[in-house]
């Protein structure tokens, strides 16, 4: 009787049987399996198989009871088929832009999905100051696609429901209202990690600003209560994986039905953390990369967006005149929120990003961290009025201009 019946989490010894037995016509009967844990995030194990007599490979991904980076939060392990459900659909929508789910296994909360290993995570990449011109081209075809076409504007009623029933998410979006909406404001439960030299600055810029607790305040409720789309989640650098040819987005498991801008304002986010990184080394032509970039992702995924809702649109209401600029602007406007609330917590809150915490000069740190909040504040007060990609990168000029000025 197979061992594989019972969930139970694996280490790199279990692997080699655990495929043999889910996918056992996946490697030859001869084949030499090595494995070895890559994970990187927080919440899975991540294993690698290789056979090394041929060097074909397969990926398997389990689901942990808790979060690698704190015993106490425990964790609801049906994010894994989630995340795998997410990936099927998501590549009928952008096909070739996320990796392939071979299988799905509801007993283990492991999927085995393709090896990405001739790509690099995005976030790594950058930290070394590679540029990669397709990237923008690339994630806003991905998100138009998966993001446009899981809405109410395109899909029937009824079946969009069901996608939120099915999607729901409950415990990874409880993780983003404390984490994102709740904690970097008030430090609610001591876990925000703020360095010595900003503690005066956070204390007065976040802690004690009652006009910026009300917008916050705002926005948690519109994420948890606004279902348009089916959400990526957690759409950062650490979950694309790249290649000068290629892109891919993958570990959708904080997955849910919530606002469009909220994925596309965390990958300019992460844009803004390359260019802090880049900064620090003294790398212009990088920095000014990952702007440009910046203004191209909010410019063609407008663009983009306005093209396909004018094939995709049912709805007939939906199909009213000027409807479709008044809905992109809404989602402008959330991308703003979403890109300040993602650099505020992961500039004081427990899951911060190695683009800024590996700056090793202290106050080149402090003044990224600065510029990373006042950024942030401008884009989440007035998020109504950002429209393009240049207004953005506006914002985020104007928050290095005031740092310096202190």
């Amino acid at each position: 009787m197979s061992r594989f019946t019972g969930y139970f989490l694996m280490k790199e010894g279990d692997i080699p049987d655990y495929v043999r037995f889910e996918f056992p016509d996946y490697f030859d009967d001869g084949a030499k399996l090595s494995v070895r844990e890559i994970g990187d995030g927080n919440l899975n194990y991540v294993f690698r198989v290789v056979d090394e007599r041929s060097g074909k490979s397969i990926i398997v991904k389990q689901a942990g009871e808790q979060l690698r980076i704190s015993a106490e939060m425990r964790i609801s392990t049906d994010r894994n088929r989630i995340e795998s459900e997410i990936l099927l659909l998501q590549d009928k929508y952008a096909p070739g832009l996320v990796p392939r789910i071979f299988k799905y296994d509801t007993v283990m909360c492991a999927c085995l999905m393709e090896d990405l290993s001739d790509h690099r995570l995005m976030r790594y990449a950058l930290m070394e100051h590679k540029t990669f011109p397709r990237f923008a081209d690339d994630i806003t075809t991905y998100m138009v696609n998966t993001l446009l076409n899981t809405t109410d504007v395109v899909m029937e009623h009824k079946a969009k429901k069901e996608l939120v029933k099915s999607f729901i998410n409950p415990e990874l979006c409880e993780i983003t209202e404390d984490l994102i909406y709740t904690e970097p404001y008030n430090d609610a439960k001591g876990r925000n990690i703020v360095t010595p030299e900003n503690l005066d600055f956070v204390k007065k810029e976040l802690y004690g600003d009652r006009a910026l607790h009300l917008e916050i305040a705002k926005l948690k409720f519109d994420f948890m209560n606004n279902a348009q789309a089916l959400l990526h989640g957690d759409l950062h650098t650490g979950s694309i994986f790249v290649k000068e040819d290629s892109t891919k987005i993958f570990d959708p498991e904080f997955a849910f039905y919530g606002p469009m801008g909220y994925d596309i304002g965390n990958v300019i986010a992460n844009l803004f953390f390359a260019w802090d990184n880049g900064d620090a080394a003294g790398n212009g032509v990088f920095c000014e990369w990952t702007l440009v970039t910046a203004v191209e992702v909010i410019d063609l995924f407008r663009k983009k967006f306005l093209a396909e809702y004018a094939k995709k649109v049912t709805d007939i209401m939906a199909k009213t005149e000027g409807f479709a600029e008044y809905y992109l602007g809404t989602i402008i406007a959330d991308t703003a929120a979403g890109a300040g609330t993602e650099l505020i917590r992961r500039t004081v809150g427990m899951a911060q990003v190695k683009d800024v915490t590996t700056i090793a000069d202290r106050a080149k740190r402090a003044r990224a961290e600065r510029i990373n909040i006042l950024c942030a504040k401008d884009l989440i007060m007035n998020r109504a009025a950002f429209k393009t990609g240049d207004d953005f990168v506006a914002a985020f000029r104007g928050a290095v201009k005031a740092v310096d000025a202190l």
